[in-house]
């Protein structure tokens, strides 16, 4: 049998009656950042996002405890914290978002006084659960949706890096990335593709200098364009970057131009795509 997390709860001397699971995951917010990647940076700005709720939510968020959980890059359920919570009332005045475009209006957000406790706190970054599948409710009661803990670790660490052709991610998130994950993209070369979620269409670039993909990709978030022809035609857009084809550390730079052109007749992306211009 799985250890539950009220189970937790309990031995903890909380009731679980008085706690409300609330698990974030929210990615519309500013220059890519997800809630998990705000409480990994920034935690005092991360509560703060979350001490403002909807009117509409005011019966299921006033109890006497929130357990927060973040879905992290694994997109796991990971435990940041089990809060002591106050409901301190109405937004008096208009305030922008904390991270995200747009204003919470006054009279219109809920706020709350949430205090961090330090019972749990050996599990904040180490405990996952099981939330369940499907379109769940970002918010439940605990004694009616008991949780199933899939993992307790010895420490907190950033997911693994899933390898180059597993490798996925908007160039708005570039910058937010683990060390380690940086630390592989710069140590190696390489074709990428580039697509764009406003037109679908696709570019297939290289990377053989310094900095490998890392630094290549920091010129199209430094520009919009990276100096290609074909993404200067078109309006700036957040590309979606992945890895075609890892090069071997013996590989010339033309070797590498020499499989960005198979790659580009493979995906006919100078017919059909953005490349304009030979070089990456």
């Amino acid at each position: 049998m799985p250890i539950m997390f009220n189970s937790i709860l309990r031995e903890a001397g909380i009731l679980p009656a008085d706690v409300r699971l609330i698990r974030h995951k929210d990615n519309r917010t500013k220059k890519g950042h997800s809630l998990y990647e705000l409480w990994r940076d920034n935690r005092p700005m991360f509560e703060e996002d979350q001490s403002r709720q909807t009117v509409q939510n005011r019966k299921k968020m006033t109890t006497a405890y929130w357990a927060v959980f973040v879905a992290n890059t694994n997109n796991e359920t990971m435990f940041v914290g089990l809060y002591a919570v106050s409901y301190r009332g109405l937004l008096e005045q208009d305030t922008p978002l904390i991270n995200r475009d747009g204003i919470d209006l006054a009279g219109e957000v809920d706020c709350y006084d949430l205090s961090l406790q330090e019972t749990l706190s050996d599990f904040i970054g180490k405990l996952i659960i099981d939330w369940g599948t499907g379109m769940l409710a970002w918010v439940q009661y605990a004694d009616r949706n008991d949780k199933p803990v899939l993992e307790l670790r010895s420490e907190f660490k950033e997911p693994d890096f899933p390898g180059f052709l597993n490798f996925i991610q908007p160039l708005s998130k570039l910058n937010n990335m683990a060390a380690s994950w940086v630390a592989a993209l710069k140590s190696s070369r390489g074709v990428y593709l580039l697509t764009c979620p406003k037109t679908k269409e696709l570019y297939v670039g290289s990377a053989y200098g310094e900095g490998g993909f890392w630094g290549r990709w920091q010129n199209y978030i430094d520009t919009g364009h990276g100096g290609n022809v074909g993404l200067q035609s078109r309006e700036p857009s957040d590309y979606q970057v992945s890895i075609l084809e890892v090069a071997g550390s013996s590989a010339t730079t033309n070797d590498i131009l020499a499989m960005e052109g198979r790659w580009q007749s493979k995906l006919q992306s100078r017919d059909m795509g953005l490349n304009r211009n030979w070089a990456g």
